[in-house]
């Protein structure tokens, strides 16, 4: 047993001077905080809650019974995606018994964290939202993607909270002062040398799903530093390849030299060392792809959540040329589907038969078809989870690749960095 130092007031929620609710909590953090050997709790700014997706009657049993005790967050806390459209529930499958409780079950546990005062923002991508954190703040994040992109992109604090550590957290407002939350756990463990990939391919989309995938699946938990990648390398890349990093491995942290807030600025030569090259891209592809040519069922992008650039992005190249043959879906936060509304671009999607999904994700929730066995995707996250949660064979392609399939009607491919 560690000397964990609790403060007064840390010792006044666990004894429950500020109510049961507060209580039961601070006992789930105090006690992952003994397992770790943290010596402290530390005060976070803000929560993002993974518990609210529906995952059997336990999750709704611990959120009722926080909003039983009187519950409510401390700090300024997100929500993750659930497992239900709530602005289009028509999309949702209900056909069979087990549709029926998702979406029902579903829903009541949704509302009951809105109960706890999260912010219904539904959204895997809460780094897209106003407010995010910044360099240095201790935070705690659930959701494998949004984990990895606050601690390296934004230099945000949070180790990996699964269901219903993050609530408590929340809750508290406490963490325990151990993992990523502490400097030494956050240096970088093995390099990547990117530069043989060529400036060309690197300024691509398809670059990030492919090299998120490979790295997560050669360091697992690591924490890899990547050299060679463009300095103006956006968001939406660093999204990609964090997602997919988390996907094939335990990723939580990545440094990109020149990018990323705390990528070291010194010599890497003692540290494990890969170089990183077109044909490893080309046979990640294949490993991610399931099948890669004939016939489509359906295209699925925006897992995470697309940014309102990608949803701009997607409009551009559905505003000229031949229609969609196949059912085209966009998975995205409602907050950025709002803004999409009032710029426009929403309607232009729609108009070009894009389904647009908020609130959840399709490869979570019951929305494809379950007839549709080839699915395209331009995430890396999505290829890899899907086959398992959807029963689909799956084939990964940038945007455009993406489009050009869904209007042919088949697999449409390049050559990897032709």
């Amino acid at each position: 047993m560690n000397n964990l130092h609790l403060t007064a007031e840390d010792e006044g929620m666990l004894g429950g001077q500020v109510g049961a609710g507060v209580a039961l909590a601070m006992r789930v953090v105090v006690s992952l905080a003994r397992i770790e050997g943290a010596p402290r709790l530390v005060e976070i700014t803000s929560a993002h809650v993974d518990s609210c997706l529906y995952h059997g009657q336990v999750s709704l049993d611990f959120a009722r019974k926080l909003v039983g005790l009187g519950a409510t967050v401390r700090v300024p806390t997100t929500l993750n995606v659930g497992s239900m459209d709530l602005l289009h529930p028509g999309l949702v499958r209900t056909g069979t018994g087990a549709e029926r409780e998702v979406a029902l079950r579903g829903r009541e546990l949704m509302s009951a964290y809105v109960d706890l005062g999260c912010t219904p923002t539904w959204t895997c991508a809460p780094y897209q939202l106003p407010n995010r954190p910044g360099l240095g703040e201790h935070i705690a994040w659930a959701e494998s993607n949004a984990i990895v992109f606050a601690n390296s992109v934004l230099g945000a604090r949070t180790d990996r909270y699964g269901d219903f550590l993050d609530i408590c957290a929340a809750i508290t407002g406490r963490a325990p002062y151990a993992g990523l939350q502490t400097t030494e756990a956050r240096r970088g463990t093995v390099v990547f040398d990117c530069r043989p990939l060529g400036d060309r391919f690197l300024r691509s989309d398809l670059a990030y799903p492919l090299l998120g995938h490979h790295v997560g699946s050669v360091v697992g938990s690591e924490i890899p530093v990547l050299v060679g990648i463009p300095a103006d390398a956006g968001e939406d890349n660093l999204k990609a390849f964090g997602a997919a990093a988390a996907s094939a491995g335990g990723v939580a942290l990545f440094h990109v030299v020149g990018v990323t807030p705390e990528a070291p600025t010194g010599p890497l030569d003692k540290l494990p060392r890969y170089d990183v090259d077109l044909e490893t891209m080309r046979l990640t592809r294949s490993k991610l792809s399931t099948f890669t040519m004939g016939g489509l069922d359906a295209v699925s992008v925006g897992t995470p959540h697309a940014s309102y650039a990608e949803c701009e992005r997607l409009a551009d190249l559905l505003r000229a040329g031949p229609p969609l043959k196949v059912p085209f879906y966009l998975s995205t936060g409602r907050a950025t589907c709002a803004g999409a509304e009032e710029t426009g671009v929403l309607r232009t999607l729609e108009s070009a038969g894009v389904t647009v999904v908020v609130d959840t994700c399709t490869y979570v929730t019951s929305i494809l078809s379950p007839a549709w066995k080839n699915v395209m995707t331009n995430s890396g996250k999505w290829a890899h989870y899907a086959p398992g949660n959807l029963n689909v064979d799956v084939v990964l392609g940038s945007l455009e690749e993406c489009v050009a399939s869904a209007r042919a009607g088949r697999v449409v491919l390049h050559e990897v960095g032709g």
